[in-house]
């Protein structure tokens, strides 16, 4: 039986709330206060690309933000030609700005779902998704963004996830859940937590890492690797 989500956030309305949040998410310190462990993923997952790929030339960073993702990939290897994705045209524009600051390489923005942009095939060493694809909803736009991404990396480039996740058994689901609103409500009181867990029953729907991990493998990646797990919060990647 499908999940029913109709009654999560269109593209078109998550595209107007990051218009509209734009100097937060510009500060990981801000932009990512809700998840546990952010800067912890964010250098894992760049540090796993840059030893994995150390000869990297091209980086593609879906749902890109403001760019803390490539600029934190680009203190580790300076000169990537970057390409940009995401929904918010001005995200996508602060984004470019404070990737062109301090890299020589090429950037290249493209506004859109990662489902619909074009992207060449054999293209990219590495890939860094953080924070977005708990957007996707059905199993074929999951099976299908992860075949694109697997297309368009070169053999021996890397794709390094950082994200909410879910979990497969309800009893463990709730469990984590209720430590996540523990360390919201900790984090910011009753009021912050309520608000966070309302945005993310509208908007995401994040899938566990055991299912993200078995369709890496299912489309062809080599090696999987967790990187680290904290609650409701992953990162993980894999090898083409």
């Amino acid at each position: 039986m499908k999940t029913d989500y109709s009654h999560k956030s269109t593209n078109e309305e998550i595209r107007a709330r990051f218009d509209n949040d734009v100097e937060r998410f510009s500060n990981i310190d801000t932009g990512q206060q809700s998840t546990i462990d952010a800067p912890v993923t964010l250098e894992w997952i760049t540090e796993a690309a840059r030893y994995v790929n150390p000869e990297a030339g091209y980086l593609l960073d879906i749902g890109c933000g403001a760019g803390n993702y490539s600029l934190k990939m680009l203190s580790k290897l300076p000169g990537l030609h970057c390409t940009l994705v995401d929904l918010s045209g001005p995200m996508l524009r602060r984004a470019e700005e404070r990737v062109n600051v301090i890299n020589g390489g090429r950037t290249v923005t493209l506004q859109g779902d990662i489902r619909t942009v074009d992207l060449p095939e054999g293209h990219f060493d590495i890939v860094l998704a953080g924070a977005v694809l708990h957007h996707l909803r059905e199993d074929e736009d999951w099976e299908y963004v992860f075949a694109k991404i697997f297309r368009a990396l070169k053999p021996g480039g890397s794709f390094w996830i950082s994200d909410m996740v879910s979990h497969d058994s309800p009893a463990l689901h709730t469990m984590f859940w209720a430590e996540y609103g523990n360390y919201l409500e900790r984090l910011g009181g009753k009021d912050y937590r309520d608000k966070v867990f309302a945005y993310i029953e509208k908007e995401d729907s994040p899938r566990s890492v055991t299912y993200q991990v078995e369709l890496l493998r299912k489309t062809g990646f080599g090696t999987v690797e967790i990187l680290h797990k904290n609650s409701c919060f992953a990162a993980f990647g894999a090898i083409k």
